[in-house]
């Protein structure tokens, strides 16, 4: 006979219960089904597990060693059982969400709501300014979820078989340092812009594209534009070397002040991605909500913005979301200065 599992949980009951009869009632057996079959166990192993008489069953010392094993194989594998169960989506509460973002305003946010209604579960995070790099490792099951942004109605990266769904569309705005003489207005128009040398951060998608194409409409060619990651692209703001675009939810900077560009020349539009196959697309519709969540959170330091929205629903939070995969395109969209 070979050792089982079910074995070792008969030798814990008995040495729990201090008794054959009693570990037999635990476990839902007969005395003598259960007596045999510590027979067939001790003979397997080589001895008796357990000394016994009227006081009840002692372990002996090549029980106590089984004993120590089974104590240790037994939640292992329970363990092991409860994880790949939720691995399978068989169970309601996820065991991590693993999040890639390019340079998202609501990843904090999405994160500290989850981590609220999922205390156990394991949360981490992946950055890279490579909208198709994140795509790619969602792909392959190294992240769960993508957190991308594309330009107006680009579509995200394709190729890896990800559903995307929209969290919220944005109108693009101007970062400009407090002494710049457009901060008296509440909309800029991009054309009295065209004197300025701009920055943007880094990434693979369509910024420079859709950024020129809505400059030539306004009859000019951006000038300079720098490069540099976002506290890069702060400094140069505050040092009056250049202006910035970014999202309408950027977090506001002591010294630096944002304008709607008049007629929305520019939109940006944060997706939520994730793979059909994988076990996070058990939880996708969760985390979809989550995100719309967050960036309703994000609008609260943003009153007029939030105030805009109200006369502009074709931006913010739009629902239904585009249903299926969504095939073709690429680009990561305009991104935060």
């Amino acid at each position: 006979m070979n050792l089982e599992l079910r074995h070792l949980r008969v030798v814990c009951a008995i040495a729990e219960t201090g008794s054959v009869t009693k570990a037999a009632s635990t476990l839902g057996l007969a005395q003598p089904a259960l007596t045999a079959q510590l027979q067939r166990i001790e003979r397997t192993l080589g001895g008796p597990l357990f000394e016994r008489d009227r006081r009840g069953a002692r372990a002996t010392a090549l029980g106590e060693l089984v004993l120590s094993r089974a104590r240790v194989l037994l939640p292992a594998m329970q363990g092991l059982q409860d994880e790949a169960a939720r691995l399978a989506g068989a169970d309601p509460t996820p065991a991590r969400y693993r999040f890639g973002g390019v340079n998202s305003p609501i990843l904090g946010r999405l994160v500290h709501r989850l981590a609220a209604a999922h205390p156990q579960a394991q949360i981490t995070t992946y950055a890279s300014w490579s909208a198709d790099e994140l795509a790619q490792l969602v792909g392959g099951g190294r992240l769960d979820y993508a957190l991308v942004g594309v330009c107006g109605d680009s579509l995200p990266p394709a190729g890896h078989g990800l559903t995307w769904r929209e969290v919220a569309m944005e109108p693009v705005q101007v970062l400009l340092p407090g002494g710049h003489p457009m901060v008296e207005r509440d909309e800029v128009r991009l054309v009295d812009l065209r004197d300025e040398q701009w920055v943007a951060v880094p990434g693979d998608g369509c910024f420079g594209d859709c950024f020129a194409a809505a400059c030539a409409r306004e009859g000019f060619t951006p000038s300079k534009m720098y490069e540099a990651d976002v506290r890069g692209s702060i400094d140069l703001v505050e040092a009056g070397v250049a202006v910035a675009l970014c999202q309408a939810t950027f977090r506001p900077v002591p010294g630096l002040v944002t304008r709607r560009l008049a007629g929305a020349p520019l939109g940006w539009r944060l997706m939520l991605g994730w793979h059909p196959d994988s076990a996070g697309v058990g939880f996708a519709g969760e985390v979809l909500d989550t995100a719309v969540s967050a960036y309703t959170d994000s609008l609260a330091a943003h009153p007029d913005y939030l105030a805009w929205l109200l006369r502009h629903p074709e931006f913010g939070v739009r629902r239904p979301a585009p249903a299926g995969p969504v095939p073709g395109g690429a680009g990561s969209g305009v991104r935060t200065a």
